[in-house]
């Protein structure tokens, strides 16, 4: 097997291909993108994510389309290692965020955020600089909850391109941000643009990440249940039985990222 195998396979969870990576490896993968000019977005993926996308083949075609699906949840981890993938580790949103602005701290690379509730990004871009001195925060807008005009979402590409950001920021939920993404990664100039959906929230201090130890267990849904019930029973009662049960009948594989 070649030696940078992160950045040249994914696992294939149920159609999805989710990129063999850990943090070290997809940091340095996005350096290497802004250092070259290249153009591309990250999708943060876990079981929602995978379960959303076997509703919806052009969710499916976005993530496998990405310049990187990262491993948000351990389920996805643990399918890179049955394969083989040893390598793999957990590229959890909110840590992965902070990695890579911190290096943008050290070289200059500019931010945009978009998303989150009236007040949030702005918030967020407050702690964000206080957080990593030096970090250069170029811009940041919650959109509303209804679907943009066509002028709103023009007027939107045309400040973002204007702040002259080098990475975009996404905080809009999954499947929301990953749409977002893919429908607008031809009409922006920034490098990256990164959905990282409930991040927005924690580094804002609005939300709180579950403990460590459940992260690791690959229990931080649970955590997320006991919180907010209302909003997440249905998803969590659908998606992880039916998960666990077509893991069974189509287990991972490894493949090269070039394959479809």
């Amino acid at each position: 097997m070649p030696e940078l195998t992160e950045a040249l396979h994914r696992v294939d969870v149920l159609g999805v291909g989710v990129s063999t990576v850990n943090p070290r490896s997809a940091l340095d993968e996005v350096t290497r993108w802004i250092d070259t000019g290249r153009r591309e977005y990250v999708c943060v993926t876990g079981v929602h994510g995978v379960m959303e996308a076997q509703r919806d083949p052009e969710l499916l075609r976005i993530h496998n389309a990405s310049g990187l699906t990262v491993p948000d949840g351990m389920p996805m981890v643990w399918a890179g290692h049955r394969v083989g993938a040893g390598w793999m580790a957990r590229v959890y949103g909110p840590d992965f965020m902070l990695d890579v602005l911190a290096r943008a701290a050290e070289r200059g690379w500019s931010s945009y955020l978009y998303g989150g509730a009236e007040g949030v990004p702005e918030l967020l871009g407050e702690r964000l600089v206080e957080r990593f001195p030096g970090l250069k925060i170029a811009g940041a807008y919650s959109p509303p909850f209804r679907p943009l005009t066509e002028a709103e979402d023009a007027e939107v590409v045309e400040r973002i391109n204007a702040s002259g950001a080098d990475l975009v920021w996404v905080g809009l939920s999954t499947p929301k941000q990953e749409r977002w993404m893919a429908s607008h990664r031809e009409r922006l100039a920034a490098n990256v643009l990164f959905g990282v959906g409930a991040a927005f929230d924690q580094h804002a201090g609005r939300a709180r990440p579950a403990p460590p130890w459940l992260q690791e267990r690959g229990l931080e849904w649970a955590y997320r249940l006991v919180k907010e019930p209302r909003r997440l029973w249905r998803r969590y009662l659908r998606n992880n039985p039916a998960y666990l049960a077509r893991s069974v009948l189509r287990p991972p594989r490894l493949r090269p990222v070039d394959e479809g």
